[in-house]
């Protein structure tokens, strides 16, 4: 049963229906998919016929239902829109898929690739409240699983808040000296030069950020072997996961980024004791020493739409800590960070760590979701495949329509579009809930290209 909309929504409703057409409206609203939070435009657009010069078709914002022209807001984060971040979850699925069993233009003979799941953490700052084992902190507490004390400094004062910052801006850097080593210890168990190495192996990976609770970030990758062709090509016979599990434990243990030195404090940032590296067996593997390529898949999907927030801190950047963190909810631990943040992004000599910009993010300055070129598909190639699926919808409903539109290749698209704003009036608001997602909703959840 719908539900009965809004005051401010009726008002908006009755003076549509007064002018236009309600269902075009809701129509225009449904396409958007969910998204709770679109981009309004203002413009005109034209397709003209290559070559008569005859106008095909002319679309204007004022000739729109909503009077602009909306459009997804394809934020990744769940927090700030649902439905765009699930299409972002579930291309970050397809693609970590295709990189472990095949699809999207990947052969299936990728799955018999050695390949591991390994989990990267940040070193030590300072103790803080945790579960060790699922039994008593440090402490002397037994803390649930929900405690907002998890992760969190027992002696603030004396945790390096530093040290934890410049972590952060730096675990890309050492990630990328990670798989340096990677190549290098690979290359030694195999007895042949670095170079060598690059015409007999390459190797491939995606990996995902996540914030511990302790606000440090963590690595989740995929790491795989395979020819120097990439996924089409078999590595060699000596090339085994054994081989790789070794070889990154080497790198991981041996990798390290150089830091800045402040106040007669060189730093200098490796990896965390714990190393998790599990192998990836086959989709339907039941065990549970090793993972099934699916499950791998979905852990990476469901981080890739998580941002810092979950580490107590804001999802938006700061323009004044004073201002911006009143009332914000910003935990204690969080607030600090943000603070040493702030104050070490006034030094010159950290300048190109740009923390001010990042303090919301902790310092965490790099892509959420990264991989190497051989991996698999891109998160390019799903969109452009998600589109062309949905133009092939639109133009079949053109033709049952009795309105055909002329070839893509024959016309010149002539638009102008500028921002005007984001987000749903209360009208829209209430339509965008009412109203179900169906196959004709153009672009909606459903229309997805298998």
């Amino acid at each position: 049963m719908r539900s009965a909309a809004p005051t401010g929504a009726l008002r908006q409703l009755a003076a549509l229906a007064r002018h236009g057409d309600l269902g075009a409206y809701a129509r225009q609203i449904q396409r958007l998919g969910g998204c709770e939070q679109p981009v309004r435009m203002e413009g005109h657009r034209l397709d003209v016929h290559a070559a008569t010069g005859e106008i095909v078709r002319e679309i204007a914002d004022r000739d729109l239902p909503a009077g602009q022209l909306l459009i997804r807001c394809n934020n990744r984060r769940a927090n700030r829109c649902a439905a765009c971040a699930e299409i972002y979850r579930r291309d970050t699925f397809h693609l970590i898929t295709a990189g472990l069993s095949g699809g999207k233009g990947i052969g299936p003979a990728v799955a018999e690739h050695p390949r591991v799941f390994a989990t990267f953490t940040a070193p030590s700052f300072g103790p803080v409240h945790n579960r060790p084992g699922g039994g008593r902190c440090r402490c002397g507490r037994l803390h649930p699983d929900d405690d907002p004390a998890l992760g969190t400094p027992l002696d603030p004062d004396r945790y390096d808040y530093r040290a934890a910052v410049l972590w952060n801006a730096h675990a890309g850097a050492l990630w990328a000296r990670f798989t340096t080593y990677l190549r290098q210890h690979l290359a030694s168990r195999a007895g042949v030069s670095r170079s060598a190495l690059r015409h007999c192996l390459k190797v491939s990976y995606a990996k995902v950020a996540e914030y511990q609770r302790r606000g440090a970030v963590h690595f989740h990758a995929v790491i795989r072997l395979d020819g120097p062709d990439g996924a089409e090509d078999a590595p060699p016979a000596w090339a085994t996961t054994e081989l790789l599990t070794d070889a990154i434990r080497s790198a991981a243990r041996l990798a390290e980024a150089p830091g800045p030195v402040l106040d007669g404090r060189a730093y200098a940032f490796r990896f965390g004791e714990q190393l998790d590296i599990r192998p990836i067996r086959s989709a339907d593997f039941a065990g549970t020493s090793e993972l099934s390529s699916r499950a791998v898949a979905a852990y990476i999907a469901k981080y890739a739409t998580k941002g810092a927030e979950a580490a107590g801190t804001l999802d938006r950047p700061i323009r004044n800590p004073i201002t911006d963190l009143i009332g914000s909810g910003v935990t204690d631990h969080a607030r600090r960070m943000i603070l040493t943040c702030w104050h070490l992004g006034a030094r010159p000599e950290l300048e190109d760590l740009r923390l001010r910009k990042w303090a919301h993010m902790l310092g965490f300055r790099g892509h959420f979701s990264t991989k190497s070129r051989a991996y698999s598909t891109t998160l390019g190639a799903l969109r452009q495949e998600r589109a062309d699926h949905n133009e092939t919808l639109a133009r079949a409903r053109a033709a049952e329509a009795g309105h055909p539109l002329p070839d893509p290749d024959a016309v010149l698209v002539l638009s102008h579009w500028v921002f005007a704003g984001t987000g749903l009036t209360a009208a829209e608001t209430w339509l965008a809930t009412t109203r179900q997602p169906t196959p004709e909703n153009e672009g909606g959840p459903v229309a997805w290209p298998r």
